[in-house]
């Protein structure tokens, strides 16, 4: 009987994984247009590069939007010459995912919360009109990821909550602080292309980024019984 009952605690909690699962690709069916909003060329694609490719697929308009141009993100360079290395990278990157890239025109290192900037992520927004947004969870060590996450939630409130607003993770532990995710989607079959994309940024030593990326994306696979997955958080609140 006790054998009997383990057995069946873990047919319960098996099911109630696949249907997480099924449920979130259910949630992806229902978009038109989705923003990656990160703060440096290589975190929109390490934070949800999978899930770029199987938006993609499903015939999903995806835009690459890049905070800043990643000026201060290699030694010995200068920020022009940084930002013309940085934006190459990311531009093969999107050419690998198949998706528009925006560079904006803030400062790696100095990316700036304050009025005139507020209004330049709601107008950038507006343009493009999505209804659905992805960008950093806002408790992270990187200045940057903070500041654009609160740009980019400011922009979700001012708009009317005009889009859904999903918060991914980077380099968890190190960088994404305190993240528990609600939603997880299955990047198995497109995990292969993700790690393609972002090892275009050859400028920042990705070896290390992505032995650490697919640590977190098999940990957060074992969370949902697939092999690899990427995680994420709604914003819900506000509405």
């Amino acid at each position: 009987i006790y054998a009997m009952k383990k057995l069946l605690i873990f047919a319960t909690i098996f099911l109630l994984a696949i249907t997480q699962i099924q449920a979130a690709e259910r949630w992806l069916e229902g978009y038109k247009k989705v923003l990656v909003i990160g703060a440096h060329p290589d975190d929109p694609e390490t934070m949800c590069g999978g899930t770029i490719l199987k938006l993609k697929a499903m015939g999903v308009e995806v835009v690459s939007v890049y905070l800043t141009s990643g000026e201060a993100g290699i030694r010995g360079k200068s920020h022009e010459e940084s930002r013309t290395i940085r934006q190459a990278e990311a531009r093969r990157a999107c050419e690998v995912m198949g998706v528009r890239p925006v560079f904006m025109t803030q400062i790696d290192g100095n990316a700036e919360v304050n009025k005139e900037r507020y209004a330049e992520m709601l107008a950038l927004i507006k343009a493009e009109k999505p209804d659905m947004v992805i960008t950093h969870w806002p408790i992270d060590s990187h200045r940057d990821h903070r500041v654009c996450a609160v740009l980019v939630y400011d922009a979700w409130r001012q708009s009317g909550y005009s889009f859904d607003l999903y918060y991914g993770e980077v380099m968890t532990g190190l960088q994404t602080q305190n993240f528990t995710p609600t939603l997880w989607v299955d990047i198995t079959a497109t995990h292969d292309k993700k790690v393609e994309a972002y090892m275009c940024h050859q400028s920042q030593g990705m070896d290390e980024v992505q032995e650490y990326h697919d640590a977190m994306e098999r940990m957060r696979g074992m969370e949902s019984q697939t092999h690899h997955a990427e995680a994420f958080i709604k914003q819900n609140w506000g509405k």
